[in-house]
């Protein structure tokens, strides 16, 4: 049996369910989750290396319309996944009805006229299984899928059935990473998500898309303990002291729940400071979003 690999680019709607998926294929938590939308903003490389094959994975940001230059930038990342891989994997709740979204989503599969899976996630929110049939319907009838897999992220269901068609349909060809990677992304940027994706799940609706985490200290001299500086941007100081809250409550406990996802991934003891900086209309400027990792391909 060849060996193939190549790169497939997770495509879809905003809480599709494609970062959880990506770090369900991975092992290891490289993406951030939430079940707020937007929460992908980096286009982000997950590796998973097999005897048959290595599939390297793009998590790309949810589908959406862009207003303020990061969101242009969020955008931009997804046709230049879409453009650049060898297969498209379209990820689709199944758990919920057909909108406008979803059919933008599927008009820009069809333009790029690539070899595309259908990834029907959450299943494990249908209760009669029976309710797909017409989805798969309506999906097969719009374009020649290679394959339509349900499967649920979540849970782990089916995952390794998507790998096999994945795998099946990429080209022949030598393993492009070594077998021991597992992303592209550096740690320090890992680490900022790892923060960002604890704000999330702590704050109300306006405040996901207002911050962004920088790690401006990464330092690894003590071969017991790495000592990181995280900046927290916001753009106003009342959105600071949301962040902060009563007597820094908030931001302690986001500092608590994202050190032991670090302590996780590097295996070692950290030391995590977080303080909050207020950058007024982060998002429209060029540097911030330089900096914070979000690029003009």
């Amino acid at each position: 049996m060849p060996f193939r690999s190549g790169y497939a680019a997770f495509v879809g709607r905003p809480n599709a369910g494609k970062s959880t998926l990506l770090n369900r294929l991975v092992g290891e938590k490289i993406a951030a989750v939430s079940n707020k939308p937007q929460t992908t903003r980096h286009r982000i490389q997950g590796i998973v290396t097999r005897d048959d094959g290595q599939i390297v994975f793009v998590d790309t940001p949810g589908v959406h319309k862009p207003g303020y230059l990061l969101n242009r930038r969020m955008m931009s990342a997804v046709h230049d996944a879409i453009m650049s891989v060898d297969l498209l994997v379209l990820m689709r709740d199944a758990s919920v009805s057909t909108g406008n979204g979803d059919r933008f989503v599927l008009d820009l599969v069809k333009k790029a006229e690539k070899p595309t899976i259908l990834v029907l996630n959450k299943i494990d929110k249908v209760k009669d299984k029976k309710a797909l049939l017409p989805l798969i319907e309506s999906y097969a009838s719009e374009y020649e899928f290679a394959e339509i897999v349900p499967v649920s992220a979540l849970r782990g269901e089916a995952v390794d059935n998507l790998l096999d068609q994945i795998v099946k349909h990429l080209p022949e060809g030598e393993a492009l990473f070594g077998e021991d990677e597992m992303t592209d992304q550096p740690v320090r940027s890992l680490v900022a998500e790892m923060v960002r994706e604890k704000i999330l799940a702590t704050t109300g609706e306006e405040i996901p898309y207002v911050t962004a985490v920088v790690t401006e200290v990464f330092d690894e001299t003590d071969p017991e303990m790495l000592k990181i500086f995280c900046a927290i941007y916001v753009e106003r100081p009342s959105q600071k002291s949301i962040i902060i809250g009563k007597q820094g409550a908030r931001i302690k406990d986001i500092g608590t729940k994202a050190r032991v996802d670090i302590e996780n991934l590097v295996g070692k003891h950290v030391f995590l400071k977080l303080f909050v900086k207020v950058v007024e209309d982060w998002r429209n400027l060029e540097g911030r979003l330089d900096e914070i990792g979000i690029r003009d391909r």
